[in-house]
């Protein structure tokens, strides 16, 4: 008897034998039919347990496998979800997750495709953070040294929170009470999986602005949230939320829950602000104590220099009283004098004006137009001659062209390319000019380059050079008899 409710997919059995009411499946029909009754009945499945082992494969799939005290189930999660997961699955992980059930017909098991996880409770979620945490102190992440101390005075405050609830209002008032600078919000989600990532794109969008741009770049930075459980607070414990605070250069406070709660960006930031309120009286000073000190300290200032003058005022009495004379009596004469001399020093001053004044009139009317244009004219008749002796040409320049031209009619004359009539140029079969007999051999062809034309001849058996005629014997130099004894020399 057969069951028509499986539509058994492969290949077809071999016919029964005859008489057999039971044909045999193959092992693959049998698999499918299993597969689909499983996604049939267990379409949607919701289940609890600890995670065990986990694999992330290169292709971006997650498996991993489920268990309790008494059964195990593998599971996986395809890439596309892996991002959408609220908690990452780690070994060990107590987890919720929703799924269908489904089998791996290659190798006769099923297992779960899940859709989503969230952690099964605080004590799950706290076992993930300190572990978390370990792994962020060994990697010097919470290192005092690498803290950056926050500015005295900020001119622009970066806010990163929620624009729409009562954390921004107590952040802008305290600040506006204290320290009235520049506000810059960064709206973002603090609840929820986007918040971590939103949180993380500001803290990133702000450390990308340039100073002195058209959005001025804060000084210092604040993440803030009002209280919540620890499943409300857990985005702040992310870690890719960590490493950007951790990598921000701009100095960042935490100001996320109560006094009470603790977040992993609380141990990476530059300060732990115990509240959102609490973080705005750490970033600005009290601008009416400022005012107060800075009063104080003119008071003190002013005091100082009094007992100082008052100081030297007594010293120098006391000086005075070893004095063979009266201070007055020392300095009355200068000080008659000072006086005769500031008496007469506006007087003095004014008729030095007059003077400079007087000589400033008479060098005035001589700068006259008339000056000026003397000047110009001089300058154009020296001009206009340099002109006319530039346009004739100079006798040496004559004579110069006219010795160009006559030797550039003696080169043409001697150029052996053209030879003269009465004279030959003597050229060898392959061109080339013969200047000496030594360079004739006896029966060598030989052409003859008159002006106009070239006529072939043929060398002679005898082409010694010959001699040229012995230089004729130099002149015996003729002696000049002495001048007589009595005759004088001119030189």
């Amino acid at each position: 008897m057969t069951d028509d409710s499986y539509a058994f997919e492969g290949p077809a059995a071999a016919d029964p034998p005859p008489g057999d009411n039971n044909p045999p499946v193959s092992i693959s029909e049998l698999a499918f039919a299993l597969k689909r009754t499983l996604e049939d009945r267990f379409g949607h499945v919701r289940l609890r347990g600890e995670i065990s082992k986990v694999n992330r494969h290169a292709s971006g799939h997650v498996y991993l496998t489920l268990k309790d005290d008494k059964a195990s189930l593998d599971g996986v999660v395809w890439k596309g979800q892996v991002r959408g997961l609220s908690i990452q699955p780690e070994t060990g992980l107590e987890v919720i997750v929703t799924g269908k059930i489904t089998s791996y017909p290659a190798r006769s098991s099923y297992q779960i495709v899940i859709d989503s996880m969230e952690a099964a409770g605080a004590g799950a979620l706290l076992a993930q953070l300190e572990r978390l945490k370990v792994k962020l102190r060994d990697e010097g992440l919470f290192e005092p040294a690498r803290k950056v101390a926050l500015p005295g005075y900020p001119r622009v405050i970066g806010v990163i929170t929620s624009p729409t609830g009562a954390v921004i209002r107590d952040i802008l008032h305290r600040i506006r009470e204290r320290w009235p600078c520049h506000v810059l919000v960064w709206p973002v989600v603090v609840q929820g999986d986007v918040a971590a990532r939103q949180v993380a794109a500001a803290i990133r969008g702000f450390e990308a602005l340039t100073p002195g741009g058209s959005i001025p770049r804060p000084d210092v930075l604040v993440v803030a949230r009002g209280g919540g459980s620890v499943e409300d607070l857990w985005p702040f414990n992310d870690e890719d939320l960590a490493r950007a605070v951790a990598a921000c250069s701009i100095p960042l406070v935490s100001a996320v829950g109560h006094e009470t709660d603790t977040t992993l960006i609380d141990f990476v930031s530059d300060r732990r602000a115990p509240t959102p309120t609490g973080a705005a009286e750490i970033l600005t000073p009290v601008r009416a104590e400022l005012v107060c000190t800075l009063a104080d300290l003119e008071r003190r200032r002013l005091q100082g220099a009094a007992r100082l003058i008052e100081d030297r005022r007594t010293r120098l009495r006391a000086t005075a009283r070893g004095l063979p004379k009266r201070p007055e009596d020392l300095l009355g004469l200068a000080r008659q004098r000072l006086d005769h001399a500031s008496s007469r020093l506006g007087s003095a001053l004014g008729k030095n004006v007059a003077v400079h004044q007087h000589r400033l009139a008479v060098l005035q009317g001589r700068l006259g137009r008339g000056l000026l244009d003397r000047g110009l004219e001089r300058r154009a008749t020296r001009l206009a001659t340099l002109s006319e002796k530039l346009s004739v040409p100079p006798r040496a320049l004559d004579r110069g062209t006219q010795s160009l031209i006559t030797l550039s009619r003696a080169l043409n004359s001697l150029n052996p390319r053209t030879p003269k009539p009465g004279f030959a140029r003597v050229e060898a079969e392959d061109g080339q000019w013969l200047t000496a007999a030594g360079q004739v051999s006896p029966g060598q062809a030989l052409g003859l380059v008159f002006a106009d034309g070239r006529v072939d001849v043929r060398a002679g058996g005898d082409t010694e050079p010959a001699r040229a005629p012995a230089p004729a014997p130099a002149p015996k130099p003729r002696r000049v008899a002495p001048p007589p004894p009595d005759q004088g020399d001119l030189f």
